[in-house]
């Protein structure tokens, strides 16, 4: 995924980030955007997919975000979650902006 996030740009500032009780499986920025990653396989036909990190995961996900931020200074640019869905068959689906928070 982080291949794909290059090839359009994105500069990768980390992989597998472990802090806070969380993993952020990437950290990317471009022009101003600043995303954390997060990489699931899900059958992309199902209804549920795009509620593939629930609420407990998101709680540990910005746990992480924010002990990655405070340990590099706040940035002056924007912030949020990408959510990566990869189908069993490799098919890829980007959710920017996947939650609020």
């Amino acid at each position: 995924m982080v291949q794909a996030l290059e090839s359009q740009g994105w500069t990768t500032l980390a992989r597998n980030w472990r802090g806070a009780g969380g993993e952020l499986d990437a950290v990317v920025q471009r022009q101003g955007c600043l995303r954390f990653v997060e990489v699931k396989l899900r059958d992309l036909d199902d209804p549920r997919s795009e509620e593939a990190v629930g609420p407990h995961k998101r709680t540990r996900l910005r746990r992480a975000a924010r002990l990655w931020l405070e340990e590099r200074g706040e940035p002056d640019e924007e912030v949020c979650f990408f959510v990566v869905l990869v189908g069993h068959d490799g098919t890829i689906e980007w959710i920017d902006d996947a939650f609020d928070g």
